[in-house]
C-alpha cells in the first residue's frame, strides 16, 4: 500500500475513487477535516482517526506533520 499525503492530493485521490482508506489528524483545520469527512462519506471510503498530524506524519514515514493521507493500492 502506499500514501497520498496531504489535503489537495488526498482528496483528489477520493473523488478519482482511488483510495481505500483516508487517514485524517484530529488536529487539523476543521474546516479541511469537515470537507474531507462529507467527501468521503460521499464516496463510502473509510477514515481512520489519528490523534496529531505529527502522528500522521510518522505512520506515513515523513519528518512533517500531516494534516490527512490517502491509502491507494501498490500501483504496479
Amino acid at each position: 500500500m502506499q500514501y497520498i499525503i496531504g489535503s489537495k492530493q488526498t482528496t483528489k485521490m477520493v473523488e478519482q475513487r482511488k483510495a481505500i482508506e483516508v487517514y485524517v489528524a484530529q488536529d487539523a483545520d476543521p474546516r479541511m477535516k469537515d470537507s474531507i469527512v462529507r467527501l468521503c462519506e460521499t464516496a463510502g471510503v473509510p477514515i481512520t482517526w489519528v490523534d496529531t498530524m505529527k502522528g500522521l506524519g510518522e505512520t506515513c514515514g515523513i519528518e512533517v506533520g500531516a494534516a490527512m493521507a490517502a491509502v491507494i493500492p501498490e500501483i504496479e
